[in-house]
């Protein structure tokens, strides 16, 4: 295979930054060449306003990625950015675009069966904390660190609200490969993974991995090794029905 032949753009979860993606460039094979995507707020972008409006933030981030948003290309997006991978392959869509060749969503219930009262309550620090604690994932070095500790606090809220913000719309399923992983120890049901089903007209998979939320630390080969196996269908000729992944 030529080398890159799909570009894979990664969408960070809640309060993370596009560094939680870097080390994939490595650990993936040259075909598949890894495009963190750094939200406004954080990492290289910290000195620009923080998103908290879902739509614009989707528009924006599909304007500014358009030049890798054609030819071979995919979505994958992790929690927060599953809906944001949603949300863009929708405005693509609408926009009378080019789809991704496949879309992962990881760790995010469907778009139908989002919990409403999942943010309520989550605009103080005591309460962020408390659910950085919940998830997990989130090193004990950023609790220890007041600064670091304040700029994720800021960048969870803001990133809450933008969760918050998004309004599902009833729209015909999506003509590709829709991929969804679920952590087996995660509090997200299999009912609300399965949902995702509705939005797909063409491949669903559903996948399980050992582990809670951040699942895709926990058991990172083999959600890299998954990751592989779906892109290689087009180019293989396989084709493989919804499964399961220990």
């Amino acid at each position: 295979m030529r080398s890159p032949l799909i570009n894979v753009l990664c969408l960070p979860c809640a309060g993370a930054s596009a560094t939680m993606y870097l080390r994939w460039r490595r650990l993936l094979p040259e075909w598949i060449r890894v495009v963190p995507v750094e939200l406004p707020g954080r990492g290289e972008r910290l000195a620009e306003p923080l998103a908290e409006d879902f739509d614009a933030l989707v528009a924006q981030l599909c304007h500014e990625q358009a030049p890798l948003l054609s030819g071979q290309f995919a979505l994958f997006g992790h929690s927060m950015g599953a809906l944001l991978a949603y949300g863009m392959t929708q405005h693509l869509r609408a926009a009378g675009l080019g789809l991704p060749q496949a879309l992962f969503v990881s760790g995010s219930p469907a778009p139908s069966r989002r919990d409403p009262n999942r943010f309520k309550g989550k605009d103080g620090d005591a309460a962020l904390i408390a659910d950085l604690h919940k998830q997990g994932g989130t090193p004990q070095e950023v609790f220890d660190n007041p600064e670091l500790l304040r700029l994720t606090l800021d960048t969870l809220g803001a990133d809450y609200r933008v969760c918050q913000s998004f309004a599902h719309r009833v729209a015909q399923p999506l003509p590709l490969a829709l991929h969804v992983f679920g952590g087996r120890d995660d509090d997200i049901s299999t009912e609300r993974l399965q949902a995702w089903k509705q939005e797909a007209a063409g491949m669903f998979s559903l996948k399980w991995f050992e582990g809670g939320h951040f699942f895709i630390r926990q058991k990172e080969d083999l959600v890299l090794q998954a990751i592989v196996r779906e892109l290689l269908h087009p180019f293989t000729g396989t084709a493989q029905p919804i499964s399961a992944v220990a």
